[in-house]
């Protein structure tokens, strides 16, 4: 009987310290997954560091870039415009549309450059080339001679600024393409609220090869611009001639 006891007590006693050993075992190993998963986790915080800090500094060697190379210049063709116009009121004659249109152009262009290099300094969203300057726009292009109409459908509201920046630089580069690729052409402009969706349309009657076009920055920006915002964009020769533009941009909710 002392035997069966004193066995029975060493079993006892060994699944004590085996069950002793297997949670000092447990909670070392639970404590090296933490230890791990923290490493892992400092490890990607590090990654996301250098990642933001090198986009940080690529932004401003774009933005030095674009200030050194471009400012300069269109300041100088502003500068210019500005002279020819004012020495031809000066001399009794009204500044050519041409000219007007150079220097109205030049003043927004060093406009938007300005506020594109804050966005690139300040890593923000811009909040002024929306469709409140849309007008404006338009009435460029019809200085820069292409007679052009502008409709805007459905209840006009407040939209978020990404979908607001997209349709207008949309409605930019087509109004561009139209003055340079056309040739004599007139172009329509339509801005339609949908629940859902806001369609911007770009048409023109101007002469064309008839065939797709060959992707340039200009249609590759829009592409980039609508499809990252869930959109969609059609850009080819109209039915009856002359070149369409069609985006179609979600909008959720309002602004």
């Amino acid at each position: 009987m002392r035997t069966d006891r004193g066995w029975r007590r060493f079993y006892g006693i060994g699944w004590l310290v085996s069950a002793g050993a297997g949670a000092l075992a447990f909670t070392q190993w639970h404590a090296y997954v933490r230890e791990v998963e923290r490493r892992a986790e400092e490890a990607e915080r590090t990654r996301d560091e250098a990642a933001l800090r090198r986009a940080v500094e690529e932004r401003l060697r774009i933005a030095r870039e674009l200030h050194d190379s471009l400012t300069h210049s269109i300041s100088v063709i502003k500068v210019q415009a500005g002279v020819a116009a004012h020495l031809a009121r000066k001399n009794g004659e009204e500044p050519s549309a041409a000219l007007l249109a150079i220097q109205e152009a030049s003043s927004d262009a060093v406009r938007e450059l300005r506020s594109t290099l804050d966005v690139l300094r300040r890593d923000e969203d811009a909040n002024g080339s929306g469709l409140d300057r849309l007008p404006a726009l338009v009435e460029r292009a019809r200085s820069s001679g292409v007679p052009t109409t502008c409709t805007v459908r459905g209840d006009e509201r407040p939209l978020p600024p990404d979908v607001d920046q997209a349709a207008y630089r949309v409605v930019q580069e087509a109004l561009t393409n139209v003055s340079r690729h056309a040739g004599k052409a007139t172009a329509s402009v339509q801005i339609t609220y949908g629940a859902d969706a806001l369609v911007v349309r770009v048409d023109d009657d101007g002469t064309g090869s008839g065939q797709p076009p060959v992707p340039g920055y200009g249609l590759v920006g829009m592409r980039e611009r609508v499809t990252a915002l869930g959109g969609r964009l059609c850009a080819e020769p109209g039915p009856a001639g002359g070149f369409s533009v069609l985006a179609e941009l979600p909008v959720g909710g309002t602004a």
